[in-house]
Parts: structure tokens; sequence; C-alpha cells
């Protein structure tokens, strides 16, 4: 139906009135730390008439706790993709089906099903990212593209090393570095992995997540690290340089979902839709410094982003990536034994 422009006009405001009454509430969100632009909360918040609250947390296995427990008063959670599997076999992810919402059409073709949601029913694309090594060229300035930097390091890098305390990833990259398969319960290829990091220890720093000072200072000159930490760290300083393990790095994406007893589900939903739209995705990456998925992005996001070294895995190295899963729990267990001992 062709509308008059007194129509069209009252139509436009009508629907103006009924979104804003839809809209207008609350949304809690749920987010790591440093991750959340802050720009963004302001622009959805003018947007849809909704008080943003964000809380932080540290780490996954801190998030889901919090959800288990119940009371906890989210509407919008982010999770690493490997453990979407745990939030929704203990029920804790409302189907949001963001398939039919309307910016869904923008996800790039690749991130349309990830493994561990395969049908998108319960999540859209926050960032995604890879876990490699970091590498301060000033001090050693031979390959980094190898997990040797932290398992068996040069002389240059000894006693300057640190390793953030990241189970799965660290030794996934050790089981490849070895010739093994991740999220085995082979007992060889597990003792091999332990006995190399056990050893490979007495040359590290530290074991933790450091603050960026301490590379931009010097006082650690090489991590496992995030491509995007990595980017943040050479802007500071010009000597680090990101490598991806050609023996097997870390590949990821961190996602939006909806715990299923938010109270503000409309809220959340809205949210969800809001992230997909190109210049909002290109918020989150200027201020994370990750990619984010969501095609014409790049037209919105800092030139220098989209360029950097970090966030383009050369093509040689490019089917090396392993996708970061969370192992059956047998390996998982097997897996703590050994982080444990490693970090005791």
């Amino acid at each position: 139906m062709k509308l008059t422009p007194t129509r069209a006009a009252l139509a436009a405001g009508l629907a103006l009135c009924a979104q804003s009454a839809t809209a207008e509430g609350k949304l809690n969100l749920y987010n790591f730390g440093l991750y959340t632009p802050p720009d963004l909360l302001e622009k959805f918040s003018q947007e849809y008439d909704v008080e943003v609250t964000l809380t932080d947390f540290v780490a996954n296995e801190e998030a889901i706790a919090r959800i288990q427990a119940g009371g906890h008063g989210m509407d919008v959670i982010i999770v690493s993709g490997y453990f979407i599997p745990a939030y929704v076999d203990q029920g804790l992810l409302m189907e949001s089906n963001p398939t039919e919402m309307e910016n869904f059409k923008h996800i790039a073709e690749q991130w349309k099903s990830i493994p561990t949601d395969p049908d998108r029913k319960y999540t859209v694309p926050w960032v995604w990212g890879t876990t490699g090594v970091m590498v301060n060229k000033k001090v050693y300035d031979g390959d980094i593209n190898t997990a040797a930097i932290f398992l068996d390091p040069p002389e240059e890098l000894k006693g300057s090393i640190n390793l953030v305390p990241s189970m799965n990833d660290t030794i996934d990259m050790t089981l490849r570095y070895i010739g093994a398969e991740t999220c085995t319960t082979d007992r060889d290829s597990l003792s091999k992995a332990r006995d190399l990091l056990l050893k490979a220890k007495e040359n590290w720093a530290s074991v933790d997540y450091p603050s960026f000072e301490k590379f931009i200072n010097e006082d650690l000159n090489a991590t496992i690290f995030w491509n995007g930490a990595a980017a943040r760290v050479r802007g500071l300083n010009e000597g680090f340089a990101y490598g991806w393990p050609e023996s097997g790095y870390m590949k990821w994406m961190d996602n939006v979902a909806i715990p299923s007893d938010a109270a503000n589900v409309e809220n959340a939903k809205l949210f969800m839709n809001f992230i997909m739209a190109p210049e909002n995705a290109a918020m989150i990456s200027n201020y994370t410094m990750y990619s984010n998925g969501i095609v014409g992005s790049e037209e919105f996001m800092d030139p220098e982003l989209v360029n950097a070294p970090e966030l383009n895995v050369p093509e040689a190295l490019q089917g090396a990536a392993i996708e970061q899963t969370l192992c059956p729990p047998e390996a998982q267990d097997l897996y703590t034994r050994i982080w444990t001992e490693l970090t005791r």
C-alpha cells in the first residue's frame, strides 16, 4: 500500500512509539573486562531508551558459575565459543533465534554456523581472534611462528617469558608441537606434553595475565597471547610482533547470548540485533582490536586496524588454525591434572 505523506508520518510515529514502549527499561550486560566499548552502550541506550548496566568477569569459568547459581540478574552474556555446550547442556541459554533477526544477514558466511552453535539458535558474534605468541623482536629477531618461543625458547628470551593462564590453549598448542592431537586421552602423548611444559617452566618469568606495562617496559619479552591484545601492545612498543605457531595456534570466537532466566528479554534481543549492524560491530572492533565477523564493518573500522598484521593471518599459516574447543570430560580431567602440576 502506498502511503500519503500524512499517513506515512503517522505510521512512522506509531512505529517509533511502539518501539520505544517495547524497548524502554533496563539491560544488564555481563562481559569480560575491558571488552565493551562505552560509546556502544551509550548509543544503544539513547537509541532505545534503555538503561544499560555493565558487569565484568575475568574468565568463562567465573561467568558460568554465576549463571548456574541463579539470581544473577543478567540479560546478555558474552560466551566463548568452546563454552557454549556447557551452557546449553545445562539449559542456561535461551533459544533467541538470531537467524530471524533483521541484521543476521550481515554475518559473514564463515560465521553463520559455528561448531558449538551450528544453527545459531543461541548466539551471535561479538569478536573473533587467535591465540598465538607475542615476542619482542628487539630482543629476539628469529622465527616467531613457533610454539618453541615458550616450549623451547632461545637464550635471548629465557627468564622474560610469560604464560597466560589459559589451560586448554597452552596444552593444545603443546600437544600439536609434539605432533599429537588435541583433546587426546593418550597417556604417552600427555606425559610428553607435561614433561615438556615442566622443563620449559624453568625459563618462564611468570604464569599470569600481566599488565601491558610489563611488555611496554620490556620486563617481559615473550608470551602466549591474543592477537588483539598483541596489536594493543605493538601500538605502545613497536618492538613487539605477533606470531602464529606453524604447528598449531588457536582460533576462537566470543559470542553474545541471552541467559534462559533473563528478565529483560526483548531488550536483550534488541541488543543482539544492534551489534550485528556493521557500524556497531565496527565500534566493538575499534575498541577491542579484534575482528568481528560482520560483513561491511570494515568501512567503519580504523584503517590501521583493518590492515594490522595481528589481524591478518599469513596465507601459508591459515591451515594451522585449531578451533578452540572444550575437551570431553576424560580428556579435560587429564588436562587439569597437568595444569595443576604445572602451576602449583
